[in-house]
């Protein structure tokens, strides 16, 4: 006698506050970005009524970063892809990423209980690979970590939270391409004194730091004795933001043609992850397996 041929079924996702995607923000995270967005182009002048809710744009924005997924393979029930990109393009060009990103960040601090502006940084880099669609002038090769790609150098707070996103080609050396995230950190967080770095940036680096932006960059250096991996002071928090941005599988690998976009995604990843954190009512969890519903062939179901 055969046996019968069964078929596993995956009840469908639910989302918070609707049937949504994960990366949607609920009811709550989207009171905190809402009002940060600029006014709606309406009027004589200012074009035709925003025909797609904000909300929408917004999400579309954050799937793509969290999936990895390209423009045009946007799932049908957001806003069509050329409208989403424009938006897309639309706020990184007016500022308006970068205005959410800070307004949260601030927000963030103050919620663990520190002032909005840090008083100390770290700063790292990270070279990560590139797809096809990235211009071959905007990429090169790390000889150190051997990797064909971009490099992106980060300042980031004590928390972890991004003050300075720069990306250039792989093969920049640290030394050189840390000063413009050094130096827009000095103009923007002028309270930023004591910035820690590794050992990949010493030498005249600290030196500049020092005589052109009044800054002190302190090197955290490896215990002469070390032997394998080993958590550095102060320096972790850095990495950790790596690990954060690695998670969203759009900033994993670099596929932005321009410089300037893949900068801007990075801190759309960034303020995924902040208004998670000023809406979570509890330690961060992660869901466990979910148990399949088997369906046999005379339409009986049975839980494995």
């Amino acid at each position: 006698m055969p046996f019968p041929v069964e078929a596993a079924v995956v009840e469908p996702f639910v989302g918070h506050d609707r049937g949504a995607y994960p990366s949607d923000l609920t009811d709550k995270q989207w009171e905190l970005v809402e009002p940060l967005l600029p006014p709606a182009r309406v009027g004589p002048k200012g074009g035709r009524r925003e025909k797609h809710p904000r909300r929408r744009i917004v999400d579309a924005i954050l799937y793509v970063v969290r999936t990895g997924c390209s423009w045009r393979q946007l799932p049908n029930d957001f806003a069509p892809w050329p409208t989403v990109y424009w938006y897309f393009t639309w706020w990184h060009d007016d500022g308006t990423v970068e205005r959410i990103h800070d307004a949260l960040r601030g927000q963030v601090r103050e919620a663990d209980g520190r002032n909005a502006e840090p008083s100390a940084g770290l700063i790292d880099s990270q070279s990560v690979r590139t797809a096809d669609t990235v211009p071959a002038a905007t990429r090169g090769f790390d000889a150190g970590k051997k990797v064909k790609g971009r490099k992106r150098f980060i300042v980031t707070d004590t928390l972890g939270l991004l003050l300075a996103v720069h990306v250039v080609a792989a093969n920049v050396q640290d030394r050189d391409g840390a000063r413009r995230p050094l130096l827009w950190t000095r103009l923007d967080h002028p309270n930023v004194r004591k910035i820690w770095a590794d050992q990949g940036f010493a030498g005249r680096l600290v030196d500049w730091a020092a005589q052109t932006l009044g800054r002190e960059v302190e090197i955290v250096r490896k215990d002469p004795d070390q032997r394998g991996f080993q958590v550095q002071p102060k320096r972790w928090a850095g990495e950790r933001t790596f690990s954060w941005l690695t998670a969203h599988r759009r900033p994993a690998r670099d596929y932005e043609a321009s410089l300037a976009r893949s900068e801007t995604m990075i801190r759309w990843a960034i303020i995924g992850i902040m208004v998670r954190r000023l809406t979570r009512t509890g330690p961060a969890t992660r869901p466990g397996p979910r148990a399949l519903t088997r369906v046999s062939a005379a339409g009986q179901t049975a839980s494995s």
